[in-house]
């Protein structure tokens, strides 16, 4: 890993050969040693003793080539890669954990003088999962698992919450982003086409990029500032220009790093028809903006006074009374979408697993009434959370919503001064069924709580 947050790894060509599971007889040696020299209490033992081994290399038969030299075997690197997590290692000391702890010989049925693997094998098995769509498949098996022992069970309780994450790369402003995205493309390039590169690139970029980039390195006046980020502009369209050049090699056009270049001055710059300068302000929204070539799916988001750059993760897990509590999905979004957005997807997935919770606990942020509404007749469960509080200022000193008695069948809402609605007119808006209620400007007017309810000459209502 990278100073900006950059990873590499290098990909070889392996098969794996499906392994029994039973221990052989070094193995059992193995594991009586540390059964008699650990503490009975290791998470890690415990995890073997009383969930076996979870996973089994036919699991993920599908992720590997039918040729090509013999993988360490899928199983036990899916074990490996949970327990990483727990313990919050790089890849080289899980590799090494492999190697000198007990406690991970024990539950990963080595023996004592096993070597283990290169941990470069660790982000290529990462990879074979989001690569095969299936980073879901880990925890669908341990929960697959937990279902057998008795653990789990549908149609209880559940809770949803979510959490931010941080991606890990440099804070940018906008200058060094797109001077970061220009250091990015030709390091790639530099990689994958070096005899294309020493024939393109002027010497002038050389130190122009050559250096680490960092804030104390822009040009402090205002104008200098401009004028570097329009220079760094010039560079990276003669740079797309050479590489969609007719005489370019084609696969290089398609490149993610030339295609985060293109989108990266899309949003910074004006088209060159225009002047192609810098923008005083980008052309989408912080919502749609890259913010690092190193991780162009990161984005700015902002939860009350939290402020971070990187992802949104929904943690959904049991909470039946008198029994574990398992986090049954994870679902990790764009940063500012919001949360109401992931409840549908969320019973997808958990309907998926058969494990549709009967009561479904969530904060505010996820209870609108098209979720109430299709948490019961899609799923059959309740939704169970608080109502949004309203942000109009009547909801602090004056009469909001609730102080209304709405009348349905007859069509008409009574005011807490005891005035009944003047129309009741149904409307669509944004795809929305909405009705409007209006009250009658001459009840309003008389009224003597008028200031406590509206600023206006009467009082309307949207439901």
């Amino acid at each position: 890993m990278g100073e900006d947050g950059s990873c590499c790894y290098v990909d070889r060509e392996v098969t794996y050969v499906a392994q029994t599971i039973a221990d052989s007889a070094d193995s059992r040696r193995s594991r009586s040693y540390c059964s008699d020299c650990l503490f009975r209490g290791n998470v890690f033992m415990q995890v073997r003793d009383t969930l076996g081994t979870i996973y089994t290399d036919e699991a993920f038969a599908d992720l590997f080539p039918t040729h090509g030299q013999p993988a360490f075997a899928p199983w036990r690197l899916a074990l490996v890669t949970i327990f990483q997590f727990m313990e919050g290692l790089t890849d080289r000391q899980a590799a090494d954990a492999v190697r000198d702890r007990l406690a991970w010989k024990y539950a990963l049925s080595l023996e004592l003088t096993d070597a283990g693997f290169d941990h470069t094998v660790l982000s290529e098995f990462r990879s074979r999962l989001m690569e095969g769509h299936a980073e879901q498949r880990l925890l669908d098996l341990l929960l697959e698992g937990c279902r057998k022992g008795g653990w789990l069970k549908a149609r209880g309780r559940q809770r949803t919450d979510s959490t931010h994450i941080l991606a890990r790369i440099r804070s940018l402003n906008r200058t060094l982003c797109v001077a970061q995205t220009m250091v990015y493309v030709l390091n790639v390039l530099a990689e994958v086409a070096p005899e294309w590169m020493c024939a393109h690139i002027p010497m002038s970029w050389v130190e122009r990029y050559g250096e680490r980039l960092s804030h104390e390195h822009l040009p402090k006046d205002e104008q200098e500032r401009k004028q570097y980020a329009n220079q760094v502009g010039a560079d990276g369209r003669l740079l797309l220009s050479a590489v969609e050049a007719p005489d370019a090699l084609d696969w290089m056009k398609t490149l993610p790093a030339v295609n985060t270049l293109r989108t990266v001055w899309e949003q910074q710059f004006e088209p060159l028809e225009q002047g192609g300068a810098f923008r005083r302000e980008p052309a989408v929204p912080a919502a749609q903006m890259i913010t690092s070539p190193y991780d162009p799916d990161a984005r700015n988001a902002k939860k009350r006074a939290t402020y971070w750059t990187g992802y949104k993760v929904h943690f959904t897990q049991t909470c039946d009374d008198e029994a574990p509590q398992l986090i049954t999905h994870v679902e990790t979004t764009a940063a500012p979408l919001s949360d109401e957005g992931v409840v549908s997807h969320i019973h997808a997935e958990l309907a998926r697993k058969d494990l549709l919770p009967e009561q479904h606990l969530v904060d505010s942020g996820y209870v609108t009434v098209a979720n109430l509404v299709q948490s019961q007749a899609d799923e059959g469960g309740d939704l169970l959370g608080p109502a949004m509080k309203t942000h109009w200022y009547q909801a602090e000193t004056g009469y909001d919503l609730t102080h209304f008695c709405i009348d349905w069948e007859a069509e008409q809402v009574t005011c807490p001064q005891g005035y009944v609605s003047s129309s009741w007119t149904p409307v669509q808006e944004a795809g929305k069924e909405l009705i409007k209620i209006k009250f009658s400007q001459s009840d309003c007017k008389v009224c003597p709580s008028q200031s406590l309810c509206t600023g206006t000459t009467r009082r309307t209502l949207t439901l």
